[in-house]
């Protein structure tokens, strides 16, 4: 048995076809020494002067033998070293690991990022990318890096439950991965900065904050046939929907950025761009961009799924075994704030009724984060690993009890 998600009509929508985030940092960089204004075009190793960096574009390309050599690369461009900043260092420094993914089946396409996992070339993106929004699980996937080279691509495989895929190059050759952050020790209003293809464009870097951690968001589910597209906010019809427990950003968000990468200001990963939110509803055909409100998978989780993918083609999730729904203590349960996830049914011998579950809990915290609705609760375990153990709080009678777990496997109830 799997755990339903609530919808809100009132939400704003969100939107995550091919959509990359960003942010800013106010940390001062030393100026680089110089006599007049030059025209420089930043290497790995200037960077290192500079410390972390995030950037760089791609130019014209011609093909040979499986894979395509860019003829014009377009480097980090600095045009006045005494005002370089740690946006210019961490672009420079991450750029190399963060690629753009160009996806077609059948006429049609789309464009996304990536992020290099390893030297050999897998790659981390999201499951809407590669499977062109549910449409497909068969596409052509072309890979384009930032010196200008572009290899085809293979799928290996998808986690839709997370929305990350993992992807790898068919030639020969040497990639650099990119750096992993700890995403559980981040802060709001830590400075950050998105790497990705926004609108096409490679390696376009946008600046922001953290605004938000352990934000849980709905979007519909882009597995192939498993209910279209994930562009809009569940609103409670078709198949359900993935919850996803995001960090949430102000940095500039737009299509082509799902799968880039969200960095640090040392250009360390913290996170996979994967939505945004918009103010209302896109007119038909069209697609609308960022206003400031962009979630990322943690890093953390991106490294578990990317790393069970590689070995196996597939990733674990764990079960609790509780139906659960929103529980609000205002008399009016229909305009009054979740506070909770009631449980109305277990599972017989599932991991929460093993674990002392009783219907009728209502649980407000699991391993430490505060669960205030059904949809948290659901990414929540989600996040972990089959055969996680977990501590859950429950208010039980007018009275909170913690119980110790051992979640399940949500494979095994398939």
């Amino acid at each position: 048995m799997t755990d339903p998600n609530v919808s809100n009509s009132n939400a704003p929508e969100i939107n995550r076809q091919f959509f990359f985030k960003s942010e800013t940092s106010g940390a001062a960089l030393p100026a680089q020494p110089t006599k007049k204004r030059e025209r420089k075009a930043l290497t790995a190793s200037s960077a290192l002067v500079i410390g972390a960096i995030v950037g760089g574009l791609f130019g014209g390309s011609a093909g040979v033998a499986g894979y395509l050599i860019a003829t014009h690369p377009a480097p980090v461009v600095v045009n006045n070293t005494d005002s370089v900043t740690w946006v210019t260092g961490v672009a420079a420094k991450s750029l190399p690991s963060v690629v753009t993914i160009s996806v077609d089946s059948k006429g049609s396409g789309g464009s996304g990022s990536g992020v290099f996992l390893t030297k050999t070339g897998y790659i981390l993106t999201n499951t809407h990318v590669v499977t062109l929004e549910g449409a497909t699980n068969t596409a052509t996937i072309q890979v384009r890096t930032t010196d200008g080279r572009i290899f085809d691509a293979t799928l290996v495989g998808t986690d839709p439950t997370n929305d990350l895929a993992v992807i790898k190059i068919s030639a020969a050759s040497e990639f650099t991965p990119i750096e992993w952050a700890d995403s559980s020790a981040l802060n709001v209003g830590a400075p950050v900065v998105a790497i990705g293809a926004p609108l096409g464009l490679p390696s376009s870097v946008t600046s922001g904050v953290v605004s938000a951690l352990d934000r849980t968001i709905q979007v519909a589910d882009s597995t192939p046939g498993g209910g279209g597209s994930s562009l809009q906010w569940w609103n409670g019809t078709g198949a359900a929907p993935v919850n996803l427990r995001v960090i949430q950003t102000d940095a500039a968000i737009n299509p082509g950025n799902s799968g880039g990468a969200l960095v640090n200001d040392n250009g360390a990963l913290i996170g996979i761009n994967v939505a945004i939110a918009t103010a209302s509803s896109s007119s038909a055909g069209a697609q609308s961009g960022s206003i400031g409100v962009g979630f990322a998978i943690p890093s953390n989780v991106a490294k578990r799924i990317g790393e069970e993918i590689m070995k196996s083609g597939k990733a674990s999730h764990a079960l609790l075994g509780a139906l659960v729904t929103d529980y609000s203590a205002s008399k009016n349960a229909a305009s009054g704030f979740s506070t909770g996830a009631l449980v109305s049914k277990l599972t017989p011998g599932g991991a929460g009724e093993k674990a002392g579950l009783k219907v009728g809990d209502v649980v407000i915290r699991f391993n430490g984060e505060a669960i205030t609705s059904s949809g948290e609760l659901t990414a929540a375990v989600r996040f972990e690993k089959a055969g996680a153990k977990v501590e859950i709080v429950v208010v039980r009678d007018g009275k909170e009890l913690t119980l110790q777990a051992t979640l399940g496997d949500l494979a095994g109830s398939q």
